[in-house]
């Protein structure tokens, strides 16, 4: 193939290439007389999820909730359970002598 036929192919594709350039950059001009100010410009997004209303509402219930929170664990309890179980003098007294008892059994059954 000849350089210049390459050439000529070439230009002939960059000029349908910019024909359709312009085709389409033609459609995307918005008219200002057709869409009103509002519209022509973006939304700007809002940065914060709440409103300063919103965000005064939730501070005091989670004020209030603290507040209760803080109350309850204030309260005397009547009685501080640990979850174990406590025993008297007498009946650790009398569980001791009992074991002590069998104790003295079993060394009786061996030795006899």
């Amino acid at each position: 193939m000849d350089t210049r036929t390459i050439l000529a192919d070439l230009k002939s594709e960059l000029n349908r290439i910019q024909q359709a350039i312009a085709a389409l950059e033609s459609l995307n001009v918005p008219t200002t007389a057709s869409t009103p100010a509002s519209k022509a410009l973006p939304k700007q997004a809002r940065k914060g999820g709440l409103s300063p209303a919103g965000r005064r509402r939730l501070s005091a219930m989670m004020k209030a909730r603290w507040a209760a929170r803080r109350q309850a664990a204030a309260k005397p309890t009547t009685k501080a359970t640990t979850g174990r179980r406590t025993m008297s003098a007498a009946s650790r007294k009398k569980i001791a002598e009992a074991q002590r008892k069998r104790w003295a059994a079993q060394k009786k059954a061996k030795t006899a």
